[in-house]
């Protein structure tokens, strides 16, 4: 097959971005494969083709793609030109010097970003205060919050691959109408305000930028998100509780560890091999809790160890997930890791029982399990199902906890309204701790649940694409085609989700329940190259009768078979 030839346009729109790239580094990267290309490099001008596909998009998500030279990827380019945009909406929106705050994880490019952005900021007239490198995302929130800021910024591709970074918006400050608005992530349509500001933004090259004008906080920021966190536990008697941590290679060990420390909890042993924040995370495939293998590391020296409860932080610390132990027929110690729905049904039930938590709403996006909304019935409190991602459940009014099913869990909403891996381990192991020296466990505690509300047991399927164009196919199949039953139940509702309702916007999406109540949402991802597919059942539970696990297990597989032709995938 013969390889595209390197054609004028795509030839000046490279000689065009190398002229005003202020980045020696992505010129020469660029300068490189133009020379290739030009030689005739089938590979080199796909390259190309690909680096300039068009801008990088300013959305809900902010920004996020592989760190690289050209329009199309993450570089010091397109973060300043997307934070001048940001500073204009901000002194249109706020007036005279906006404050924000700048964060930034460990990814390749971060510091450089985190760095461009803060003196963009400052040259635009905003105050701009700069946080040490390497910290977790819920400290920029929590200083959003504490520090009365009118913007955060956090550069972090979160649990992305090794290749991209991104660019994450809170606001706050003036510029949000209400308390349940400040630090959190930007929502339509300030998102296209931006937007619209970063399209009409020079050339990066000619951004002013002051260095000399960004501040650092002060080391009593981070102190005071730690000293908060650790306060959760309400107690710091030392415990018992062994606990088993790996950060992911990410950011979130150190602060991590100093808030269990100060919460009562010495007996926390890190992962040696993922303690250090690296890049280019060696020993995962994907650095996600959620991916299978990528806490195995963890869970062996749970067995090594002895642990209670093994704790895993995604890179940026913002998502948490649990695996607990159990003893095989051999008498090994086997380990099970909770889902983001079970984690998010047992923390709801410990919120809600807490008289001393403020607010009186339960929230989970809509593709988290419904078990929530039957603990907060039961304890007589308020339940909002809202779109997928926090940028929307942390707004809910009045909340006092909040999940989504990709184990984020916002605990602490009056100082990080967003979600927070490392408060929410100070709360697992607060519970832990609770049910050790109550001889009572963390599955038994699951086991009550379901007996008293029927068993809800959710499951995953995911797709992940190398050509984008198969997830708008998949969704077109299923929504012209749709699934008559599943697993020998009929489909009595169909939803589509893109037409929206009386209490939710309209999001790409389809919703199918069944008779039996089984439930499937169908949704391509915001942030990665996937098709996602939330299942549920729910099943009752008759009395002291043993949890029917196993049944339900079976019949999310069958559902999974039958979504699985349904999309064609």
């Amino acid at each position: 097959m013969t390889a595209e030839p390197l054609t004028a346009e795509l030839s000046s729109a490279v000689r065009s971005w190398i002229a005003r790239d202020p980045d020696p580094a992505t010129r020469a990267e660029l300068e490189a494969l133009a020379a290739s290309a030009e030689a005739g490099d089938g590979a080199a001008v796909a390259d190309l083709a690909s680096r300039f596909s068009g801008p990088l998009m300013f959305g809900t998500a902010g920004l996020r793609a592989a760190v690289g030279a050209g329009e199309s990827r993450m570089n010091r380019a397109v973060v300043i030109r997307a934070t001048a945009g940001l500073a204009a909406f901000l002194t249109e929106r706020v007036g005279e010097r906006p404050v924000v705050v700048v964060g930034c994880d460990a990814r390749h490019g971060s510091a450089d970003f985190a760095a461009d952005a803060a003196a963009v900021l400052a040259a635009a007239g905003c105050r701009a205060i700069r946080l040490p490198a390497q910290l977790p995302t819920p400290v920029v929130a929590y200083a959003v919050r504490e520090l009365g800021a009118d913007a955060g910024v956090m550069v972090t591709a979160s649990h992305n691959p090794p290749a991209d970074n991104g660019y994450k918006v809170y606001l706050g400050g003036r510029a949000v109408d209400s308390d349940d608005e400040r630090g959190v992530q930007i929502v339509p349509p300030d998102d296209a305000h931006i937007a619209e500001r970063i399209a009409a933004a020079p050339p990066a090259n000619e951004v002013p930028r002051a260095d000399a004008d960004v501040e650092w906080a002060g080391d009593s920021l981070l102190h005071g998100y730690i000293s908060r966190a650790a306060a959760l536990r309400g107690t710091d008697e030392p415990s018992d509780v062994r606990i088993v941590l790996t950060p992911m290679h990410g950011v979130g060990g150190e602060t991590a560890v100093r808030v269990l420390e100060h919460a009562g909890f010495p007996n926390v042993t890190v992962v040696p091999e993922q303690a250090r924040p690296d890049p280019e995370f060696p020993t995962v495939v994907f650095p996600n809790p959620e991916e299978p293998g990528a806490m195995d590391l963890a869970l062996a020296l749970g067995s090594e160890d002895n642990a209670d409860v093994v704790i895993a932080l995604d890179p940026d610390a913002d998502r948490c997930a649990i695996a607990i132990p159990g003893v095989s027929d051999t008498g090994n110690t086997t380990w099970r890791r909770l889902t983001g729905d079970e984690l998010g049904a047992l923390l709801g039930e410990h919120a809600a029982s807490d008289p001393d938590r403020s607010g009186d709403t339960l929230a989970c996006s809509i593709v988290s399990g419904r078990l929530l909304g039957r603990i907060a019935e039961h304890h007589g409190l308020k339940f909002r199902q809202t779109l997928t991602g926090f940028k929307w459940i942390a707004r809910t009014p009045g909340l006092r906890f909040g999940y989504e099913e990709a184990i984020g869990y916002c605990t602490d909403p009056l100082a990080v309204r967003d979600k927070d891996g490392i408060t929410t381990a100070v709360r697992v192991a607060s519970y832990v701790h609770r049910l050790k020296h109550s001889n009572a466990t963390v599955q038994g505690e699951l086991d009550r649940l379901a007996r008293l509300h029927g068993l809800y047991a959710t499951a995953p399927l995911t797709f992940r694409v190398a050509d984008l164009e198969l997830i708008p196919q998949g969704m077109q199949r299923l929504r012209e085609n749709p699934p008559a039953d599943l697993a020998g139940s009929p489909v009595v509702e169909y939803t589509d989700l893109s037409k929206g309702g009386p209490e939710m916007l309209p999001t790409e999406g389809v919703l199918l329940r069944t008779e039996a109540d089984d439930r499937v949402i169908v949704r391509p991802s915001g942030t990665e190259p996937k098709l996602k597919c939330y299942l549920e059942v729910v099943l009752p539970v008759d009395g002291n009768a043993e949890i029917p696990r196993r049944s339900a297990e079976v019949r999310l597989e069958r559902i999974s078979d039958e979504i699985r032709r349904a999309v064609g995938f």
